[in-house]
């Protein structure tokens, strides 16, 4: 679980702002999002492929870059 202490002399704003930033790091919003229905199994593995498709292409052409 995320947590964020409000620091001395801090706004409420930039607290609130940390904490989403967090969340956002932790990946907890995605994660709730996607748990908040039923996802197929067969949808699952679809999407997972797909992740797996961009992650090699990023590191492919990442990879032609430098060389």
């Amino acid at each position: 679980m995320a947590k964020v202490e409000v620091r001395d002399n801090e706004s409420l704003d930039s607290a609130l702002r940390r904490f989403k930033k967090q969340l956002q790091r932790d990946g907890t919003l995605q994660e709730a999002r996607r748990k908040s229905r039923y996802e197929k199994p067969s949808d699952r593995r679809r999407r997972e492929r797909a992740a797996r498709r961009r992650r090699q292409l990023r590191r492919m052409t990442r990879q032609a870059m430098k060389e």
